[in-house]
């Protein structure tokens, strides 16, 4: 078991939602192995797009500067959507840098040699599928809304200019 100082990574797709689940429970598993959490990374990007890139930047930084020597997250998922590459380089640039990434979902990703990089390359695989079938349900669904006449977008005729927030806005219409 680690022991020693700890990162949290908290990761969530959309501004609408919250970290506070994720950050409460690490902190609780970090308690119970007797680590001391040193900082908390909270991001509300996407990772399939790969605009958690900038924090996970500051996570290496940290990481290569032995802030901490154990990187906690709820799942791998959170730390990339974008395969099993990209999964597997993460945890082994982190490695590297004599930081072990540690899932609570995952208990496994405490084992060792392959079958951990085996495992790790599956979790990767499994997320980037996720991703994309809700991309594609998404779709799916705004192209049933059109096929049933109802209207997209902003009403035709609108004068504001204003920039507008798209958060939320191709759920409302894909339900």
């Amino acid at each position: 078991m680690p022991a020693g100082r700890a990162a949290i990574w908290a990761r969530v797709s959309t501004t609408e939602q919250d970290t506070a689940n994720q950050v409460a429970q690490l902190r609780e598993w970090a308690q119970r192995r007797g680590l001391d959490v040193v900082q908390v990374y909270q991001v509300e990007e996407s990772a399939f797009q790969g605009k958690h890139l900038k924090a996970l930047s500051e996570v290496y930084d940290d990481a290569r500067l032995g802030r901490f020597h154990v990187l906690l997250v709820w799942a791998l998922d959170r730390l990339s959507r974008e395969g099993p590459l990209a999964t597997l380089e993460i945890v082994h640039r982190l490695g590297r840098y004599g930081c072990q990434v540690l899932s609570l979902q995952e208990p496994w990703t405490e084992a060792a040699g392959e079958l951990r990089d085996l495992l790790l390359a599956i979790a990767g695989w499994v997320a980037r599928m996720e991703s994309q079938r809700r991309s594609e349900r998404t779709k799916a669904g705004l192209e049933r809304a059109r096929e049933q006449g109802k209207k997209l977008g902003r009403p035709a005729g609108a004068k504001d200019r204003r920039k507008r927030s798209r958060r939320g806005y191709l759920l409302r219409y894909a339900s």
